[in-house]
């Protein structure tokens, strides 16, 4: 019995010896092979070269685009009134919501504008109240016959006349009451304040043109990104259009995504919320922008950054390395091991990245063997010999 798992024993360290034995030779056999086609060494067959097919992968494509951020709101804060400023209300800078005052005019001149124009209409009034009173009995008398027809329409018209008075003294108080009112300057909207253009104790000009800028607000959340598209990429949004590949931008909230100039990824999403309707005569570009949400506020009006905007619906998308990708002048091209044997030059038109991988539009498909490893040392027509690129993966990870 003994003797029996003595020899058991023996038979599977042979084993073991065996196969160790076998996969040292393999992993030999493939370093030597990777080396190879690093070194540009030449098998008797030809010479070494790493291939890979495409990889197919569902796609949609995201076009980019440069541009700022503006306000949604941006405002210049003028007064409407001219005085002497006596108070400015906020800090350089600040946050400040809606209806905060901003700056103070001296009210005390308009104060006593209201206070004669109020007056005015207290005269009005009586006056109105007497002339009508007079209009009332002269209508009697007029009927008793104990006054003559002229004299009652003159009395009518004195008290036309004491309303229309009484009418546009009112209208002074009104407006006497808005200047007053106008002397306290708010902010309009929610945002951020710039600094105060004058300081107080300036003579303030008011107006409803040429006022005097005393500072600006803009919105903060949220934010608009600006950008221009050339009369190229608006035509192949068109053309998708037309053949229902992809909503027109006018009708759809497109998605977009966003990253600024220190940032490696496209991390902040928005939305496409503006197309112009027509391109710039001068630049021959077509204007969008975007909306994104800015509740931190780490975005600011003039702000660069980068935009992706879906430029197209779901495709397969053939991807090849990016480095298997090669230049001659103005083409691109790869190159590929044919049926026979031999690297082939094919001209290829190019899409963007994706995750480190090259989208090829035109010129591959999925069952091509592309040059990944080795392309510096082939021709067109030249012998190869071709390895698959998944052999000096696996070396690697071992």
């Amino acid at each position: 019995m003994t003797v029996k798992i003595r020899h058991s024993t023996h038979a599977a360290t042979l084993t073991a010896a065996v196969l160790m034995l076998g996969l040292g030779f393999m992993l030999a056999a493939q370093f030597k092979a990777t080396t190879a086609v690093a070194a540009g060494e030449a098998a008797p067959g030809g010479q070494m070269v790493m291939v890979a097919n495409p990889t197919v992968k569902r796609l949609v494509d995201w076009d980019e685009y440069s541009g700022r951020f503006a306000a949604v709101e941006d405002v210049e804060i003028r007064a409407r009134v001219s005085g002497y400023l006596t108070e400015v209300g906020f800090t350089d800078g600040q946050i400040v919501e809606a209806g905060t005052v901003l700056f103070r005019i001296d009210p005390r001149p308009f104060a006593a504008e209201l206070a004669a124009a109020r007056a005015t209409l207290a005269a009005a009034d009586a006056a109105y109240r007497y002339a009508s009173a007079e209009a009332q009995r002269g209508k009697q008398l007029v009927a008793q016959r104990a006054l003559s027809s002229e004299e009652g329409e003159r009395r009518l018209r004195e008290m036309e006349q004491a309303e229309a008075n009484r009418t546009a003294a009112k209208a002074r108080v009104e407006q006497a009451e808005l200047n007053l009112e106008f002397t306290e300057i708010r902010a309009p909207i929610t945002g951020r304040v710039s600094d105060n253009f004058v300081s107080v104790g300036n003579l303030i000009v008011g107006g409803a043109t040429g006022g005097t800028l005393l500072t600006t607000l803009v919105s903060q959340d949220p934010i608009y990104f600006e950008f221009t598209a050339s009369e190229a990429d608006y035509l192949k949004y068109r053309r998708l259009e037309q053949l229902g590949k992809r909503e027109s931008g006018r009708d759809t909230h497109h998605p977009v995504r966003v990253k600024l100039m220190d940032e490696d990824t496209f991390g902040h999403n928005g939305y496409l919320s503006f197309v112009d309707n027509r391109l710039d005569h001068a630049t021959g570009t077509m204007r969008g922008r975007a909306t994104l949400a800015n509740p931190n506020g780490i975005f600011a009006p003039g702000m660069f950054g980068r935009l992706q905007l879906l430029g197209s619906g779901e495709y397969d998308a053939v991807l090849i390395p990016d480095s298997a990708v090669q230049t001659d002048q103005a083409q691109k091209f790869v190159w590929v091991a044919t049926a026979g044997d031999t690297a082939e030059r094919r001209a290829v038109t190019l899409g963007p990245l994706v995750d480190g991988a090259r989208i090829v539009r035109e010129g591959l498909d999925r069952l091509d063997r592309v040059i990944v490893s080795g392309t510096q040392f082939v021709r067109e027509g030249t012998p190869i010999v071709a390895l698959p690129a998944e052999a000096r993966d696996q070396l690697t990870l071992r």
